[in-house]
């Protein structure tokens, strides 16, 4: 055996352990996060935390009742604003635009992808939250829909692009409008991806909690409209954790959980669209 081909063997050897290791490292970082979130959190997980209010400043236990729903009601109007500025953007970037549009959106979007959260959030603050005097549901939804709108876009252009051209051939030569055929043949077959983009962009944004002290701002109540301030778990989470109550940290590791599982599960349910997806195109 030569000296460079032992040189090579032991490179191989060492790049293969360093790969190793790093890819040992992201899975082990992941579980660690979630045995913290667990052992630190796990016993304040009972029906009574999903289903109360959060208890007066200073006393034991409570929920996070409030937190859950305001998320839910935060996470639907970001859906509203985000999913048609996002696929329609991605329908005129697909099948519209010539190459230098195309290019200009492409790069504007990959910038706003890249504004801190904090900065859409003072942005949605000047834009919803000043003219209408009062933190809102409403202003929160903006921030979130619009820091959705980059991936929805971004993604769903790539999904649309992998629909065959024959299918868009086939139904203009039956006298089908470019429209229609985009609404009627390209849209439903890029629909598992669309949707996988959806999902991709609620799990991103569902834990974002700079945006949210901006526009939602909080609430310890419950929120009957959506014109008032709106309790979320990231801002309970931020709240709780830098609070002087033992019982408040407990409580905070305990959302903390529940926001991670919500995005887990959300990240699987992607995994299992796009799985499914590839299936079916072979």
């Amino acid at each position: 055996m030569t000296l460079r081909t032992v040189w090579r063997k032991s490179l191989n050897i060492v790049m293969l352990s360093l790969t190793g290791v790093c890819a040992l490292i992201t899975v082990s970082a992941l579980i660690v996060i979630l045995g913290y979130l667990a052992r630190n959190g796990a016993t304040a997980l009972h029906w009574s935390f999903f289903t109360n209010l959060p208890a007066p400043v200073g006393e034991t236990g409570g929920g996070i009742a409030n937190a859950i729903t305001g998320s839910a009601k935060l996470l639907l109007l970001a859906t509203l604003v985000g999913v048609p500025i996002g696929l329609l953007g991605a329908i005129y970037v697909a099948e519209y635009a010539s190459p230098v549009p195309a290019f200009v959106v492409r790069y504007a979007t990959d910038l706003l992808n890249g504004v801190p959260s904090i900065v859409m959030g003072i942005f949605a603050w000047t834009i919803v939250v000043v003219p209408m005097h009062s933190f809102s549901a409403y202003a929160g939804g903006f921030a979130l829909g619009v820091m959705m709108v980059p991936i929805i876009l971004r993604s769903s252009e790539e999904f649309l692009r992998t629909v065959p051209r024959s299918l868009r051939e086939g139904a203009m030569a039956l006298g089908t409008s470019k429209w229609r055929t985009i609404a009627t043949v390209v849209v439903p077959a890029a629909a598992g991806g669309i949707v996988t983009a959806i999902l991709l962009s609620l799990s991103r944004v569902a834990g974002e909690t700079a945006p949210l002290l901006f526009t939602a701002f909080g609430n310890r109540f419950w929120s009957h409209g959506w014109n008032e301030p709106v309790a979320s778990l990231p801002v309970v989470i931020y709240t709780y954790a830098v609070s002087p109550y033992d019982d408040w940290h407990r409580q905070a590791w305990a959302a903390g959980l529940v926001l991670l599982g919500l995005v887990l599960v959300t990240n699987l349910v992607c995994r299992a669209l796009l799985a499914r997806r590839a299936t079916q195109r072979r």
